[in-house]
């Protein structure tokens, strides 16, 4: 009897196990189905909510009505986190090949989700009671109220933005299948992007109260920067203005010009020894120079310290600006008539206040009180609330990225919040995933010859093959290019205090360009060249190895340096080159380069 039960025995193991792998087969499909179906769900929703940003990002101008698009994209990212976060699916995402793309969807919604919950519904709700109109001056006063009620939920949503990013870039892309990847690449870049914007509203809602004097009065010294004649930061300074605040009210209590100043005998602040030694403690003497160190944190306290030492009057803080970031703002204000006659616009800024005055009036005083009558004008303009406040805020926005709109403050705690932000107007930062060059460029010729020069700025890399860990340890290449385009008869027929006059042994109608090419941190520099095979200076500042080189351009002429380094630590995914911001809005002031993206 047991002999011959042996092969029922056999049968019965082998039906049991075809039922297990039937039953293991029908699930296994059944999960392949779920996970399919949810998946193109969650796909669809995603999309859903693209849309839906997109629709917000077109009406953001007006918060009323970007609520409602930013209602429909939380509903869509919650329904995407939904349908890539139950069992089954996260069970999924444990298998090989298709698990890390499961796993890449479910983060991105994850991410979507928790940037409306925590960000972008919060924020909404508040800024929905108001009218963008409640930032317009009204009888010169701004209602500082505004800025603190945003203030609590812009800091909560900046945070959620930032984790969200975070969550993001964490993902390892090396097994993602290439559009998976470039998704993720590409959410990354718009949730770096929004990083960036919410918590630059965060610190704006943080800082304006006070700036405008909601817990006291404050003062401010407001710097024009004229860039036709280069500074690293953008010109010499040469008008100034006090703006004074209080309880939201804005005035303006003075005027000055950098003829005011006279020399002086040594640096009115400390400054490093390895300043000294790259800037010859020029920032530190002369009023014009106070923006030729590439950090503002120094230039600004330079520039308050001359202030009080000319005039007895101490401010709380220091603001740069220029005429192409003044050309923004006058595409929010609208044309303002000057008392000369002169309208002027968003078109004609630029050309009236840095070539067009010079070619008018002969005597500085009299081109001083050009820009005075200017600057009074716009403000005038800002302060009864004539702008539209949507697009002054887009203006200073831009003015703000390009680096064209610095702040420093002596308060303490504000200055911390302005810190790695661009109207800091610091030192670029290199980090493991991108290698920071500076392009900062000196007029060396007295003059307002840099209205005719061109500087263009690139980076390249030797290769572009990237480690599992997205670095690339391959040589970058940083070459600039420095164009005299004056007129060939420049010396004779531009006037003296263009040219120069031949001062400084610079003889009418060459420019004089002093260039300082900061290296990323810990950098390998491999090769400089120039164009006319001359030789490097420099030194070091803050870590960095900085080459300095002077070129004397007849129009028509121009001068190329080439300079190859090799990234620090493991490479790097892209390369940066912050640069001086010149009179050509259309120049970059950061140029970027990016290896292995899509």
């Amino acid at each position: 009897m047991p002999a011959a039960s042996t092969p029922r025995s056999l049968r019965t193991a082998q039906l049991v196990l075809t039922i297990i792998a039937g039953g293991l087969l029908v699930v296994i499909v059944a999960m392949l189905a779920w996970v399919g179906i949810r998946g193109a769900l969650a796909y669809s929703e995603l999309r859903s909510a693209e849309t839906s940003a997109r629709a917000a990002m077109d009406t953001i101008s007006d918060p009323a009505q970007t609520a409602p698009h930013i209602a429909e994209f939380a509903s869509h990212a919650a329904s995407a986190h939904d349908l890539t976060s139950d069992p089954v699916w996260r069970l999924a995402e444990a298998a090989p090949w298709a698990g890390p793309q499961l796993r890449a969807v479910s983060t991105i919604a994850a991410a979507a989700d928790g940037v409306a919950r925590e960000a972008l519904v919060p924020l909404s709700d508040v800024v929905s009671a108001f009218s963008v109109d409640a930032f317009r001056p009204v009888d010169g006063r701004i209602d500082t109220a505004v800025f603190r009620e945003i203030a609590g939920p812009a800091r909560t949503g900046a945070d959620a933005v930032a984790d969200a990013a975070a969550s993001v870039s964490a993902l390892d892309d090396a097994p993602l299948l290439g559009p998976v990847r470039e998704a993720v690449e590409e959410v990354a870049t718009l949730l770096d992007t929004g990083a960036s914007a919410t918590d630059a509203l965060a610190r704006a809602a943080h800082l304006l109260p006070a700036m405008l004097g909601a817990d006291g009065e404050r003062s401010y010294l407001i710097a024009f920067q004229n860039n036709a004649e280069w500074r690293s930061l953008g010109g010499i300074v040469g008008a100034m203005a006090v703006v004074r605040t209080a309880d939201g009210a804005i005035e303006m209590t003075a005027q000055g010009s950098s003829s005011d100043f006279s020399r002086f005998d040594e640096s009115v602040l400390p400054l490093e020894p390895e300043l000294d030694r790259l800037f010859e403690a020029r920032p530190g003497r002369f009023v014009q120079n106070v923006t030729q160190i590439p950090d503002f944190t120094i230039g600004g306290p330079l520039a308050r310290e001359m202030w009080q030492r000319q005039t007895g009057q101490q401010v709380d803080g220091v603001i740069a600006t220029d005429p192409v970031a003044l050309s923004y703002i006058l595409a929010a204000t609208g044309p303002v008539d000057l008392p000369t006659g002169d309208v002027l616009t968003s078109d004609n800024a630029v050309s009236l206040l840095l070539n067009d005055v010079y070619l008018r009036y002969e005597q500085p005083r009299d081109q001083d009180a050009f820009f005075a009558a200017a600057a009074a004008a716009v403000f005038d303009r800002l302060a009864t609330g004539a702008a539209d406040p949507a697009a002054l805020i887009t203006a200073l926005g831009k003015a703000g990225d390009e680096r064209r709109l610095l702040l420093w403050s002596a308060d303490a705690d504000d200055q911390a919040v302005l810190a790695g932000t661009t109207l800091a107007g610091e030192l670029p930062v290199s980090t493991a995933d991108d290698a920071a060059f500076g392009v900062y460029l000196n007029d060396g010729t007295g003059s307002k010859m840099d209205y005719y020069v061109t500087a263009d700025t690139s980076l390249t890399w030797e290769s572009c093959t990237l480690d599992a860990r997205g670095r690339n340890a391959a040589p970058i290449t940083l070459q600039v290019t420095v164009t005299n385009t004056a007129p060939a008869d420049a010396a004779t027929s531009l006037p003296t205090y263009i040219t120069g006059g031949g001062g400084f042994g610079v003889p009418a109608g060459i420019s004089r360009t002093v260039a300082y090419l900061y290296l990323p941190t810990d950098a390998a520099l491999t090769s400089a060249v120039r164009s006319d095979r001359a030789g490097f200076g420099g030194g070091t500042h803050d870590g960095r190895q900085v080459l300095a080189f002077g070129s004397d351009l007849a129009p028509g002429e121009s001068i190329t340096a080439t300079v190859t380094v090799i990234p620090p630590g493991e490479g790097a995914s892209s390369a940066t080159a912050s640069v001086t911001p010149t009179i050509d809005a259309n120049r970059p002031t950061s140029v970027v380069a990016t290896c292995g993206a899509p």
